[in-house]
């Protein structure tokens, strides 16, 4: 805890008066001693404010400014010289000395006395450790509350607000899993790496930028989960070095739940999965629970891994599983048959679905097909699990996840024969739409596109449109009377879409 030497100017019963160093008003005050010796100097740590009434200077100009540069060099924040005794003003010599070298030199009165400067010191001093434990008594419970809504990620940014610092969450092999309130830059993670390991279950290092780096690994008893770290503008205080210990304590046992709770809560989001997927009845709960799963935007993205053989499919489970638990992310997915689904994050791209996938034996990754959909709102997540099962099968065995980007932008449409067909019936189905927008003003086509791709949902594509769903029914009707269709037809749905596609790219 310190003081600004400012704010001891600016407390007007003291009637401190600045006489010289205005350049170092900045600096700060960590503790308050009379002393009238000539040689304090061994005995200083530095941010003392030094109080002194002169009677042993030295009677020369150049030995008096000797012992200011001392005190300087030191480290004293600042000089108070007690006037009224023996020097009836602060000698000009020393003003002169202390506008140069930048040290404050302050005018203590005479009905000043030093006790009182001293006592306010410390109190303002004491008034700060008081409120740095109260700020820490109000965020620890704080990031005990966030560790059980919101897990890891609500954690880290609970420790990055009391700190006012970047926090950033690592597993065991350096690869970040959380931050906040960003992600630094790629320079000061490969510095931060650079400190991990080593066998010291705390460290702290200087940054190239300056920057403070305190890291602290994250283990229950002789298992490691990771680290977590603070990169702050300067060395953490000791309350801020409290904070990140609770904010460790709360993270080692977020890493620790007993196998059985996770388990139980896994099996609670595939349950929760399974029923938006194929249960027609009120899913409002299981809504809020597939929520979580989304990234800070509310988007997420499917994943599915097609295996040759069931006993694949459930050994890919059981390492998509390891791979959350070590993460410290809760897991939606669900195996069936030959398939399996999960659900991320719409931030999780596919490097990420290589980390997923990175437990996985190679001969039963030679067996696999790994497809991404792309990000999409919560309410569309039948839309999302099914871009990623038409990626899966077209993908390569063995071979790169295929993301659903990559799969319309690049390899559907790039076959000239493909191309001619899909135009062939667009002209058939898709043209009789087009004129009849044209003529008439409604957006018959675009409603259609959007039920396409909400795959029928008329809920999720109403949403989309901005209309309500009865609207949307009406157009649907509009359209297949147009085109002489039955959109509950899959397969007319599909090739309406490839269609579309093809017109419009």
């Amino acid at each position: 805890m310190t003081i600004a030497v400012r704010w001891m100017l600016a407390q007007p019963d003291l009637a401190l008066e600045l006489k010289g160093g205005a350049r170092g008003v900045g600096r700060e005050i960590t503790f308050a001693h009379a002393t009238e010796l000539l040689d304090p100097f061994r005995w200083l740590t530095g941010g003392e404010f030094i109080l002194t009434t002169g009677i042993r200077l030295p009677s020369t100009q150049q030995k008096r400014g000797r012992y200011l540069r001392m005190l300087d060099a030191a480290g004293v924040a600042a000089v108070g010289f007690g006037t009224g005794l023996s020097y009836p003003e602060v000698p000009a010599d020393l003003v002169a000395v202390a506008d140069e070298i930048g040290l404050p030199l302050i005018e203590v009165p005479l009905p000043t006395p030093f006790a009182a400067v001293v006592k306010r010191v410390m109190s303002r001093l004491a008034e700060q450790e008081y409120e740095a434990v109260l700020r820490a008594s109000r965020a620890q419970p704080r990031m005990t509350r966030a560790v059980i809504s919101g897990g890891t990620a609500a954690t880290v940014r609970e420790l990055a607000i009391a700190t006012s610092a970047t926090v950033l969450l690592l597993d065991v092999a350096g690869r970040v899993l959380e931050s906040a309130p960003q992600l630094p830059t790629a320079d000061v993670i490969d510095e931060l790496r650079a400190t991990l390991g080593g066998g010291a279950s705390s460290s702290v290092t200087l940054a190239r930028s300056g920057a403070s780096i305190a890291v602290q690994q994250i283990s229950v008893g002789r298992t490691p989960y990771g680290y977590l770290a603070v990169i702050s503008a300067s060395a953490l205080s000791y309350v801020d070095q409290i904070l990140l210990g609770h904010a460790n304590s709360l993270l080692a046992l977020d890493f620790e739940k007993p196998a059985r709770l996770r388990a139980t809560q896994d099996q609670l989001n595939s349950h929760a999965l399974g029923l938006l997927l194929t249960e027609d009845r009120d899913p409002a709960p299981a809504w809020q629970q597939i929520r979580q799963a989304a990234d800070g935007e509310g988007m997420i993205r499917g994943l599915t891994v097609l295996a040759d053989t069931s006993d694949v499919a459930g050994r890919v489970g059981v390492e998509i599983a390891e791979f959350m638990n070590k993460a410290g992310r809760q897991l939606f997915s669900r195996i069936n048959d030959t398939r399996v689904t999960v659900l991320l994050r719409g931030t999780d791209d596919v490097e990420f679905a290589r980390e997923l996938l990175g437990g996985v034996s190679r001969s039963d990754l030679r067996a696999l097909r790994v497809g991404l959909s792309a990000r999409r709102v919560v309410a569309a997540l039948a839309v999302a699990v099914e871009q990623s099962q038409l990626c899966a099968s077209a993908a390569e065995i063995g071979g790169e996840p295929l993301e659903f980007a990559a799969l319309t932008g690049s390899v559907l449409l790039s076959f000239d024969s493909t191309r001619e067909v899909l135009n062939t019936l667009a002209e058939t189905m898709i043209t009789p739409i087009e004129d009849y927008d044209r003529d008439n003003g409604t957006e018959l086509l675009a409603s259609l596109r959007a039920f396409l791709e909400a795959n029928g949902h008329w809920e999720a594509a109403a949403i989309t449109m901005g209309v309500h769903r009865h609207t949307l029914r009406s157009r649907m009707a509009k359209v297949e009377s147009l085109i002489d269709c039955r959109l509950e037809v899959a397969r007319v749905r599909a090739e309406l879409l490839l269609s579309i596609i093809a017109r419009q790219s």
